[in-house]
């Protein structure tokens, strides 16, 4: 069994979370590594990166019935790797991903707001 940061998550916490709430934490993480990687901090980017890469895997395992989504989730898994642990074939920016994950976290946000 592969070791987990996020443990309680990996234990089935992660399925409790919208697929929404589940995106915009990915999101939070993606953030963390463009920041620390601006500040030449390559160690805690790349920490950030695993944490990041955690959270869509879980949140794939939890969407392996819905097909549209889960080609969605797969090909912004391959595009993550690509922008950061490879090439940048895609030519990703950290504008096109601050853009992606804005749309969840104002949906988590408002899904929050409403609720409460």
């Amino acid at each position: 069994m592969p070791s987990f940061q996020h443990t309680q998550l990996a234990q089935g916490d992660w399925q409790k979370h919208s697929f929404v709430e589940q995106m915009a934490n990915v999101g939070s993480d993606v953030e963390r590594c463009f920041k620390w990687k601006e500040k030449n901090r390559e160690n805690f980017a790349q920490q950030a990166f695993i944490r990041a890469i955690e959270l869509l895997n879980l949140t794939i395992s939890s969407n392996l019935s819905d097909t549209p989504r889960l080609k969605e989730l797969l090909r912004v898994r391959e595009c993550l790797y690509d922008s950061f642990a490879f090439n940048n074939e895609y030519r990703s920016t950290t504008a096109s991903w601050h853009s992606y994950f804005r749309a969840f976290n104002y949906a988590a946000r408002m899904r929050k707001l409403l609720r409460n």
